[in-house]
Formats: structure tokens, sequence, C-alpha cells
């Protein structure tokens, strides 16, 4: 299994720092992008979340996504493209 590559970690290190996930995953999906919209030929443009976090209690799904996407701002602003994201309460 090849190394996470540095956005990875970035995103993981954002997430479990705001969060405190019981539950993190994320997958680099830039491969299945390739030639399409956002996609950079060394990939980290395009990723997949899935999150369990008791922090997300009592928000909508948006107020979820939206606290997601706020805390990876820096990532989208420096490359990140999209994300697949699977949000659930703990």
């Amino acid at each position: 299994m090849p190394p996470p590559s540095d956005r990875l970690s970035r995103i993981r290190d954002l997430l479990t720092e705001a969060f405190e996930p019981t539950e993190l995953e994320i997958t680099d999906d830039s491969h299945k992008h390739a030639g399409h919209a956002g996609a950079a030929p060394g990939g980290e443009t395009h990723y997949s979340v899935r999150i369990t976090s008791a922090a997300f209690e009592g928000l909508s799904r948006v107020q979820t996504q939206r606290a997601v996407m706020l805390v990876l701002q820096p990532e989208f602003d420096t490359g990140l493209h999209a994300l697949a994201l699977k949000a659930k309460p703990a």
C-alpha cells in the first residue's frame, strides 16, 4: 500500500483536530477523474471522506457538510477540487 499523500495527511489532521472523529476514512479518488474538470496531473484533487463524530450531533446534514467544508477550506484554496462526504453523528 502506498504511503498517504501530503493532502490526505493534511485532511486527516484537519478533520481529527476539528471533530475528534470516532471513525474517519479518507480515500484519494483522483485517478477516477483523470481528464475531468479540476483533475490535476499529480492527483490529490478528488477525495471521499467517511466521518463519524459526536460534534455532528444535533446538526442537519447541510450544517454538517458546511462545517466540514469550512475546516477543509485551506485545501480547497490550494487545489482540492471535489469531496464526496458521508458524515454522521456518533
